[in-house]
């Protein structure tokens, strides 16, 4: 008998095929590639914006982080269509590769990937942030970093929440600053955005809790990781959500925005209805076009 959860009409059925669409796309070469540091993974692809700007109109700029469980076979390759997308609506994108899990906790990497390294994930995120404004003046000429807009899927939509957070980390934590992001605004695209409820829900095969450490540790670093942790933060704020996520559950979502709420910030929510985890970033969804607009949003 086949697998139940296969069948089509099923939640599942439909997951794989949202995914393989968004996977099924060649990759979109960038135009440029520039290093914020020494590891082949400390490196950012530029896209410069396609004909939608104006002659000598600066366009705004978007930062993009992948997703995949901050686990090692997920690169920046796979969202690369989704970054030349966002090049052709007329935006100038950066997208960032930062370091993942180990390929895997046996000899010569065998088993299944780790998710994230601690510190290394934040240690990068945070060095590609600060190293963007210099790199986007050398390698993106018609661009205006004063409109900056930062994406992120799933995993990288943690990453995006927890960057423009970064001067609400405890004082003792290496990546805080000591004033907001100067950012137009955040879109976080099915983020792993609650570390509590994502835990509890057990997201991504635990990635939450394999990224922070298990134990005590997953306790004792959540103040300087989780994002729901991390309010207000003063950065407008949008969370694009598929209902039929079942990878990254709406309640992950929802918990972040409750908990910013509680905070004293409004932080939106788009929920599209029958869409899953994979639609927001497949060009040839209508999901996506959705997100380039909510991005549009802030950037404009």
């Amino acid at each position: 008998m086949p697998d139940a959860a296969a069948e089509p009409g099923t939640a599942a059925a439909r997951n794989a095929a949202e995914e393989k669409s968004a996977f099924s796309h060649p990759a979109v070469g960038p135009d440029s590639t520039a290093g914020y540091g020494d590891h082949p993974d400390q490196v950012i692809d530029f896209y410069a914006p396609r004909g939608v700007t104006g002659p000598g109109e600066a366009a705004p700029v978007v930062v993009v982080l992948h997703g995949g469980s901050w686990r090692a076979p997920y690169d920046r390759r796979h969202i690369s269509p989704f970054a030349g997308f966002l090049a052709e609506r007329g935006f100038a994108v950066a997208s960032a590769e930062y370091r993942r899990g180990a390929q895997g906790p046996g000899p010569d990497g065998a088993g299944e990937p780790v998710a994230g390294r601690w510190p290394d994930t934040f240690d990068d995120v945070a060095a590609a942030l600060d190293a963007l404004p210099e790199l986007v003046r050398q390698h993106l000429p018609r661009a205006d970093a004063r409109r900056t807009v930062l994406t992120g899927h799933s995993a990288g939509g943690h990453l995006a929440l927890w960057a423009a957070a970064r001067h609400l980390l405890p004082a003792d934590a290496p990546w805080r600053t000591d004033r907001p992001a100067p950012l137009r605004g955040v879109v976080a695209l099915a983020p792993i955005a609650d570390f509590e409820v994502a835990d509890k829900l057990d997201v991504c095969g635990g990635a939450a809790r394999q990224l922070l450490g298990d134990g005590e540790l997953f306790a004792e670093r959540r103040p300087y990781a989780d994002p729901a942790l991390l309010l207000p933060t003063g950065i407008a704020t949008t969370l694009v959500q598929g209902r039929a996520d079942v990878d990254v559950p709406q309640a992950v979502a929802e918990a972040y925005a409750d908990a910013a709420a509680k905070a004293g910030e409004v932080v939106g929510v788009t929920l599209l209805e029958d869409v899953g985890h994979y639609p927001l970033i497949d060009p040839a969804a209508d999901a996506c076009a959705v997100v380039a607009e909510e991005i549009a949003q802030l950037a404009w």
